[in-house]
């Protein structure tokens, strides 16, 4: 399925800085970045469960936010992408 993350982190700290470094890098582990704050992820249930577990232990409540849009298996006839910025299929093999 296809999830599609985003958040707002508070960055007045230094520990909200580190909170959105944290964040981003955890999103990158399951999916790749489409705009600063916002995530394709290609997860299994299981998979989505546990980042969302992972995401919800790093925010905090009180001033961050998170959203989750779950588009489910069926995505690609739900998204359109206009203008320059590129992103893979992550259904392809990627040859590095």
């Amino acid at each position: 399925m296809l999830v599609l993350i985003t958040y707002d982190v508070s960055t007045k700290s230094a520990e909200g800085r580190r909170r959105l470094s944290q964040v981003a890098k955890k999103c990158l582990d399951y999916g790749q970045r489409v705009q600063n704050s916002v995530f394709e992820c290609i997860v299994d249930t299981t998979q989505f469960r546990r980042l969302k577990f992972e995401l919800e232990e790093l925010i905090d409540e009180e001033t961050d936010s998170l959203r989750f849009y779950n588009l489910g298996d069926k995505y690609k006839t739900k998204v359109e992408h206009i203008g320059v910025k590129s992103s893979y299929d992550m259904e392809s093999p990627l040859i590095i």
